[in-house]
């Protein structure tokens, strides 16, 4: 497909560590892993807002025979080393504990949300605010804060996150009147939840979310049923954006008919046109480590959202390699595109993902794409 604009408009150049929450807090040196998976808003003075996750990570973590994690806790930052002979340091984002019965892992960076304001098409950076970054502030985000996804209910942007600590894995909301100070509201999903996309405006005066529960264990559908077993897309209703129902039907789940989506998640949080509620979500193709990672979208009933009006099973964002030549030094994950963002920009969808875990990109979709 050619698209209107495709580019990566921040990258981990673009970010100063001198102004990070970490600088001068923590006895190492850090850098930019990543700077990608961008929550996206429209601000009222018409530019975007990019809630950027930021990874910074320990530039060199394995010393005097110890791997080192970085943590957050009560106001500061540690580091935790652990002895070499007993973890799995295959992955350079993490290692895992050997022997237990779970499977328990560290990070070597820190996530944390960085806004960057972009003019009103998404083409360059008029902004980068440091003094409204979003941080860990309680002991479950002491590993990080990751993936924004946020939506605009009224005159209140919210703004869901993955809050991760040995405690738990859970989703938490931030709020805020204008898209750039953001209040910790607290944990909204206890249990491991990925991608909790709320979306933006309410159904019958309550509010709506996609979700999506990890898990290991799935139960097979019929021979012959057009479903697969595994992750899918679910929802949740609420009152309040705080307490959460899980809703009776399911969402959006995977097609038997491609092996594309053998694995999917929520991309951009839902957006309101004539033809219904506008879901753009996550599909992974078996490949490699982590698989390859494509855009897809479905437009889904306006009054009831677990009804799918249309669908396709083609992708309308794949990876795209050349944008990230340049940065091919940096690279330590391929054949990724992580959509978090969607806005209206007239004839076209302006769409923000995170490329190859590393980078914003920013896409300008043909409305005519979407039929």
């Amino acid at each position: 497909m050619t698209f209107v604009l495709d580019h990566l408009v921040f990258t981990p150049a673009d970010v100063d560590l001198a102004r990070s929450p970490l600088a001068g807090k923590i006895d190492a040196e850090t850098f930019v892993l990543g700077a990608f998976n961008p929550g996206m808003a429209r601000l009222r003075n018409g530019n975007l807002l990019l809630m950027v996750r930021i990874a910074e990570a320990l530039r060199h973590p394995k010393r005097d025979g110890h791997i080192h994690s970085l943590r957050w806790s009560d106001g500061g930052y540690r580091l935790d080393a652990w002895p070499l002979a007993l973890v799995d340091t295959a992955d350079p984002r993490a290692f895992t504990m050997a022997g237990g019965r779970w499977k328990a892992a560290a990070l070597t960076s820190l996530s944390w949300l960085l806004p960057v304001e972009l003019d009103p098409e998404g083409r360059r950076v008029e902004a980068v605010h440091y003094d409204c970054a979003v941080a860990p502030a309680a002991s479950y985000q002491c590993y990080g804060i990751e993936d924004a996804r946020i939506s605009r209910v009224g005159e209140r942007w919210l703004m869901t996150t993955c809050s991760v600590s040995p405690e738990r894995q859970c989703t938490t909301l931030h709020t805020s009147g204008d898209a750039r100070d953001w209040r910790l509201e607290g944990i909204v999903l206890d249990h491991q939840n990925k991608d909790m996309l709320i979306f933006g405006g309410l159904i019958d005066g309550e509010y709506w979310a996609q979700t999506r529960p990890l898990g290991n264990d799935w139960f097979a559908y019929p021979p012959g049923s057009e479903w697969r077993a595994g992750p899918s897309i679910n929802l949740a209703r609420s009152p309040d954006a705080l307490h959460w129902k899980p809703h009776d039907q399911p969402g959006i789940r995977p097609h038997a008919a491609t092996t594309w989506t053998a694995r999917m998640g929520g991309g951009a949080p839902p957006v309101l046109t004539p033809d219904g509620w506008l879901s753009l979500w996550h599909g992974v193709e078996p490949s490699g480590a982590v698989g390859i990672y494509r855009t897809y979208w479905s437009l889904l009933d306006p009054h009831a959202p677990d009804i799918v009006c249309r669908t396709a099973h083609q992708p309308l964002i794949e990876p795209a390699p050349h944008l990230t030549e340049p940065l091919k030094d940096q690279m330590y994950l391929a054949n990724v595109v992580f959509t978090t963002g969607l806005v209206d920009g007239g004839d076209v969808w302006i769409v923000a993902s995170g490329e190859a875990d590393l980078a914003c990109r920013i896409t300008h979709v043909p409305k005519s794409a979407i039929a």
